[in-house]
């Protein structure tokens, strides 16, 4: 017979990893008990390619539509999807989620995604989100003239809110 194994709420007590508990099972982290505050989160990626395919891109001439304004609306989607691709989430409503793009001549265009909310637990895995799904859109529309783009440097920027305050990243 086998010992009962320790519910998922228990706080994990032994690892930084707050995504696994004491006996290093995977839970889903109880926010339950944290005070609801303004949470933002900023992320940036980019994604480099041809300069034909960047000028393709700036002509507005892609037989699949506006590369970047649809690429804005698939990372503003993304962002709120969030809690569905990534298995251990929480689901959260975002107040708002902002997506910028930047033309970075030669080669490449990068993408900036803010995730706001009130709530119990941080937004930064909603900013990333919407910078990888805006960037993998981009590549979408244009795979058919250039295979060999690549994304890069996704990171977090900033977050505010929560317990840990304010962080942001090394430039």
């Amino acid at each position: 017979m086998s010992t009962p194994s320790t519910p998922a709420t228990t706080p994990n007590t032994e690892s930084p990893l707050t995504h696994f508990d004491a006996q290093g099972q995977a839970h889903m982290v109880d926010v339950g008990a944290k005070s609801e505050t303004r949470r933002v989160a900023r992320a940036e990626g980019r994604i480099r390619m041809l300069p034909a395919t960047l000028a393709h891109i700036q002509g507005g001439n892609n037989k699949k539509g506006d590369v970047l304004g649809i690429a804005r609306i698939a990372a503003i989607m993304g962002a709120k999807r969030t809690a569905d691709l990534i298995p251990l989430c929480h689901p959260i409503p975002l107040t708002r989620v902002a997506v910028e793009f930047s033309i970075e001549t030669p080669d490449g265009v990068r993408c900036t995604a803010t995730a706001e909310t009130v709530g119990r637990t941080g937004v930064e895995m909603e900013a990333l989100t919407a910078v990888q799904v805006g960037l993998l859109t981009i590549y979408d529309m244009c795979k058919a003239v250039d295979k060999g783009m690549v994304m890069e440097g996704v990171r977090l920027l900033e977050k505010e809110g929560g317990k840990s305050g304010h962080w942001l990243a090394d430039q």
